[in-house]
């Protein structure tokens, strides 16, 4: 039976090793700020060099072929002098071998003369007319001189410097010119490699210091903030540049402070709400007693006793319900609305007698204009709230100042999509500290020892409808807030 060899296995040799240190080493740079602006460097000067070589080596053909003119010019010239004005074939010979040409002519005074000749051209002949030909064209026939096949002949038509009056026509071979464009190449390549290192290290270095170690600062600064959020000293401390990341770190900053306010702000209320629930389990417990007893009072055979009990009634009710929903706020949560259609007017006048009983209604002259027909898809108890937190802040607003009249008012405004009420009160108005925090939580009251919460649930319970509570106005002569149910 014949023996099987083991399959080969994987190259585990120096070789294997390093061309995993070179993948590693790009996968790193292509995924780094920094390598990436390397290579973008890199690549940019790279095209600029791309870019400048055609002009530049369409330069030096131009200028190489000026120089043969000039030379074929001074042969003419030479030959002009010659003893007897013949030359031998040596002195021919020799003229053509300094201006390496092969034949020269020129036109003066509207006559074409051949002066040197070196017998019939064996090749192709192509033509340039340095007077006629333009940048592009100078770069295309460049182009085409370093690809065209060897042996073919270049004629050269200018105009020789100081005879305006004169055109030199010259016969060169283009293989020097094809030599001396691919030593200028080679020469541009290593001058070229050299600024474009020089320039491009620069560039990196100067890009790196401005831009990526500020971008990493940030990046760590936020890396390390995540981590431990309630250190105050992984705050990260503005560089104090006027750029945009100088603004970015005062930003983040200020950001940071921010969050850990709220996160000290947010334990505190977690601890709050422990303890609003123990007391919310007893105040239930009392609630339900007063329950009993408004009961009663509500089947007394006297109707004004009665009347009283019934109100009382509610009033437990409602207290029962806010009790529940106390411990539904303390965890960010608020019951969706069971909608139902009620009388507008209806709704806000119960609102308004509750506000006015408790915060006093003797000085207060309340204004309801709001039709009776007026109807309004939501939850009773979410737009009883809502407007008992207006209306009682109106009443408190309008309270600091005895001797002024009290107007509380209420309109219905139009406004398609939507049923928009507006609360109006004659108080002195929101101040200006107040106005930015005004619907956040235990940040927007403006009495002493308010907790900022009526404004908060208010926009809530509105927002759960697919409404809003929003400020409309407010200075001296009084403050309104709109309140928008979709219809």
């Amino acid at each position: 039976m014949p023996e099987t060899s083991p399959p080969p296995a994987a190259p585990t040799g120096a070789l294997p090793r390093m061309l995993r240190a070179i993948a590693a080493v790009c996968r790193g740079m292509i995924e780094s700020l920094p390598g990436q602006l390397l290579m973008l460097t890199v690549g940019f000067i790279a095209i600029g060099v791309v870019l400048v070589y055609f002009p530049a080596s369409a330069g030096y053909r131009l200028q190489w072929m000026m120089d043969r003119a000039e030379a074929a010019h001074l042969a003419a010239l030479a030959a002009d002098v010659a003893p007897g004005g013949a030359l031998g074939e040596d002195e021919v010979w020799a003229l053509l071998a300094g201006a390496d040409a092969v034949a020269v002519s020129r036109v003066r005074g509207g006559m074409n003369e051949l002066v040197l000749y070196a017998g019939p051209i064996d090749g192709e002949l192509t033509e340039s007319d340095v007077r006629t030909t333009g940048w592009i064209g100078h770069v295309r026939d460049t182009i085409e001189a370093m690809t065209a096949a060897p042996g073919r002949f270049l004629r050269i038509r200018a105009t020789p410097m100081g005879r305006p009056d004169e055109l030199i026509d010259v016969i060169v071979p283009e293989a020097p010119l094809k030599e001396a464009l691919a030593v200028f190449s080679r020469r541009y390549l290593v001058y070229s490699a050299l600024i474009a290192l020089a320039v491009g290290t620069i560039i990196y270095l100067a890009l790196f210091y401005m831009f990526v170690r500020p971008m990493r600062r940030l990046a760590t600064a936020m890396i390390r903030f995540r981590g431990a959020p309630n250190d105050p000293s992984l705050t990260i401390r503005p560089g104090g540049a006027r750029n945009e990341i100088g603004q970015a770190e005062t930003e983040l900053a200020q950001m940071q402070t921010e969050i850990r306010q709220a996160l000290l702000q947010r334990e505190r209320l977690a601890a709050l709400g422990e303890a609003v629930a123990t007391i919310n389990h007893d105040l239930r417990n009392v609630l339900a007693s007063a329950q009993l007893v408004s009961d009663r009072l509500a089947m007394d055979s006297d109707d004004r006793v009665r009347g009283m009990g019934e109100r009382l009634v509610r009033a437990v009710d409602r207290g029962v319900r806010l009790c529940e929903a106390t411990l539904e706020f303390g965890r960010a949560e608020e019951s969706p609305p069971v909608r139902r259609s009620v009388v507008l007017t209806e709704l806000i006048e119960e609102a308004a007698r509750d506000a006015l009983l408790v915060e006093g209604e003797a000085r207060v002259d309340w204004r309801n204009r709001v039709e009776p027909e007026h109807r309004l898809n939501a939850d009773p108890d979410h737009g009883h709230r809502i407007f008992l937190n207006l209306f009682r802040n109106a009443i408190q607003a309008m309270s600091v100042n005895a001797s002024a009249a009290a107007v509380l008012e209420v309109v219905v405004v139009s406004e398609p999509g939507f049923c928009r009420i507006e609360v109006s009160d004659s108080g002195p108005g929101v101040p200006p500290r107040a106005r930015d925090n005004l619907f956040r939580p235990f940040a927007g009251s403006t009495k002493r020892g308010g907790t900022g919460l009526g404004l908060s649930i208010a926009r809530d319970l509105a927002r759960a409808h697919g409404g809003d509570v929003e400020l409309v106005s407010t200075g001296p002569e009084g403050t309104v807030f709109a309140v928008r149910f979709p219809v």
